[in-house]
């Protein structure tokens, strides 16, 4: 076993060319085998086994050299070659490596990614940094001022909007900069073959570019004519390149372009990543991967690999309960049954229609659904575009990514007061894809923008009014649920689904007269809680005890109504699956210092409390947090029945 014997990146330098195969052969066994367990982005990450080698091989990152990978859900190769192996069992559990990577986890990642098209602007601006402490005498060596520095990027993620704005930096400020653009779909360009893998190893080279130099200079010495023939030259060059390679734009941005070559030819990777070491100017290297590659059930359905959880690694099945479906699978089954009497509504998603529960309402309604890549802020201004010219555009987009389209809610949708409705999947706590994706900040970014109507349901029937409702309301609109399952059940037709007015709360169990209630937001907290409080109620004796609740359902606008109930409480405790400071309970509070302004209650907010969480099951990091059923009880119990110091207002978190 070769890999057995890599401890670090430098033992992949040692190896030949027939053990580099080998290699490559027994990581993907490693990922299979690892990911069959633990779930994980195992399509990506085998996509680029043949890539990592050959960067390990070429490039010396224990010494001066950097790799950054866009997204990250394709390092699991680099994970294992860069001193994990032994640690890869534990890929995303809690406690265990990260499912990303994480600068706090090896000093081989060199910069944490977990969002699309971010590895372009990082790496110019680790290049920029490079060359100023070179200049200024700062570096820490000599070598480190010296290395290149290679992003990897997917087809998908180079059409984020970031990673073309840090192409055309790059090519403006033409840094050395290394980009391989990792094309595993083909929607770049199909001329893959010996033909072109041969010229493009030929124009990468050493004569090639020699050839070109002097041709240049010659051409120019020319008397009269020389800089016009020599702009003809260049021209005719580039419509040569233009036949076989998609290189022109890149180009014209600056960069030295090379490819396309086959991704999982380790030979050919050698050899034009040689060539480029050669070239100190932006150097862009596109390469054709097969997305799931050496294992069949992956390479057959890539889009169920991108992102799996624990599945049979003989059969490729996945190991996960039968006859549950998503609570943005309830939304989207639902929203079909609306759109059959509405006209009007689209969906739209930002490269996410199996993530978030879209794929029926596609196949439903395929000329009303828009997959508009990995761009959220282009996502949101393009139905708000849709909005504005009398569509009503329901948005499906994971919490994480939704972070990415704040100015456009904010200027191009909640200003112009347009109806456009976000459906917020993962909100709160996502699992194992830890720190990059837990829908934690969602409630503080999204409350104060005035015209946004901000809901979370408690079940998926209250999701079901919720989604109905908004298609009527006219206005933004934002609806959070979490990542979690419910039993499949068949959607309703949408006549027999009630709607809510805005800002309705509900009384779940009424308030005592000592006043003493909890206002919980959102599914599945609000349903234990009520399962606990009827628990608690029913062995408590003294009137005293009894604690009431209510689930808010309205993040905005909070009802005056609810402010009535509630001002003159004893004890009030606000639950919800987010940061402490400006979510759901901080913005409770003020709206009741404004109405009341002589208080005298005990204040609890129960929330995630203000750091980022890791990764972990959602169950396991949901006890760890304080939200488990026994959590709850415990901090209920505590609150309102074992602390019995009366004080004026406390205010405090879990």
């Amino acid at each position: 076993m070769i890999l057995e014997k890599i401890k670090n990146p430098g033992g992949v330098k040692t190896l030949q060319a027939e053990e580099l195969k080998s290699l490559a052969k027994e990581l993907r066994e490693e990922i299979i085998s690892v990911c069959s367990k633990n779930g994980g982005h195992i399509a990506s990450s085998l996509g680029v086994v043949e890539l990592t080698v050959a960067l390990l091989k070429s490039f010396d990152i224990e010494k001066n050299d950097k790799i950054i990978w866009d997204v990250g859900h394709q390092s699991y190769p680099y994970k294992i070659l860069t001193g994990r192996k032994e640690e890869f069992h534990t890929l995303r559990k809690l406690g265990g490596i990260s499912g990303f990577p994480s600068i706090s986890e090896s000093r081989y990642d060199f910069f944490g990614t977990g969002h699309a098209g971010t590895s372009i602007s990082a790496a110019l601006g680790m290049s920029a940094a490079k060359d100023l402490k070179e200049k200024n005498g700062t570096g820490e060596s000599e070598n480190l001022n010296a290395g290149r520095i290679i992003a990897v990027i997917g087809d998908a993620s180079i059409s984020n909007g970031l990673a073309l704005e840090g192409l055309n930096n790059a090519g403006s400020l033409k840094k050395d900069v290394i980009v391989v653009l990792n094309d595993n779909e083909m929607s770049i360009s199909k001329n893959v073959g010996a033909i072109s893998n041969y010229l493009n190893r030929i124009m990468s080279g050493d004569f090639y570019r020699g050839f070109r130099n002097e041709t240049e200079k010659f051409i120019k010495s020319i008397p009269l004519f020389g800089s016009q023939m020599a702009r003809l030259v260049s021209k005719f060059e580039e419509s040569f390149k233009n036949l076989i390679g998609p290189g022109i734009i890149f180009e014209e941005l600056g960069f030295t372009y090379i490819g396309p070559i086959d991704g999982h030819n380790i030979a050919y990777l050698l050899d034009a990543f040689e060539n480029i070491k050669k070239i100190k100017k932006p150097i862009l290297l596109h390469i054709i991967t097969k997305k799931g590659k050496g294992y069949e059930p992956s390479e057959n359905n890539p889009s169920l690999f991108h992102g799996i959880s624990a599945f049979d690694k003989n059969t490729g099945l996945t190991l996960k309960k039968s006859g549950n479906i998503t609570y943005g699978e309830a939304a989207s089954n639902f929203l079909i049954n609306i759109a059959k009497i509405n006209k009007k509504i689209i969906a739209v998603t930002a490269a996410m229609p199996d993530g978030t529960g879209l794929t029926k309402f596609a196949k439903a309604f395929p000329e009303r659904f828009f997959d508009v890549g990995i761009a959220e802020s282009h996502a949101a201004v393009f139905s708000a575009g849709a909005a504005a010219n009398g569509l009503t555009p329901f948005v499906f987009i994971y919490s994480t990514f939704l972070q990415r389209s704040l100015d456009q809610i904010i200027h191009d949708i909640c200003l112009q007061n347009l109806p456009v409705v976000f459906c917020i999947d993962r909100a709160g706590i996502a699992g194992e894809d830890g720190a990059t994706h837990h829908g934690i900040f969602d409630i503080s970014f999204l409350d104060y923008i005035p015209n946004l109507i901000f809901m979370s349901p408690r079940n998926e029937y209250e999701l079901m009014r919720m989604i109905k409702s908004s298609a009527s309301y006219g206005k933004p609109v934002a609806i959070r649920y979490p990542k979690t399952e419910v039993s499949y059940f068949a959607p309703p037709e949408a006549e027999s689904v009630q709607e809510i007015n805005i800002g309705e709360f509900e009384i779940l169990i009424d308030v005592p007269r000592n006043g003493n209630v909890i206002v919980a937001l959102g599914a599945p907290h609000t349903e234990t809680i009520k399962e606990v409080l009827a628990e608690l109620n029913a062995g408590s004796e003294e009137e005293d005890f009894k604690i009431g609740l209510i689930d808010a359902r309205f993040i905005s606008p909070i009802s005056q109504n609810l402010i009535k109930i509630i001002q003159n409480a004893k004890k009030i405790m606000t639950v919800e699956e987010n940061v402490q400071f400006s979510g759901f309970g901080s913005k409770l509070l003020t709206v009741l210092c404004e109405n009341s302004p002589k208080l005298n209650f005990e204040y609890k907010i129960l929330s995630l409390g203000n750091n980022y969480i890791e990764h972990g099951s959602r169950g396991q990091l949901l006890d760890s947090s304080g939200f488990s059923r026994k959590k709850l009880r415990d901090s209920i119990s505590g609150f309102f029945i074992e602390n019995s110091e009366k004080s004026k207002v406390r205010y405090s978190s879990f």
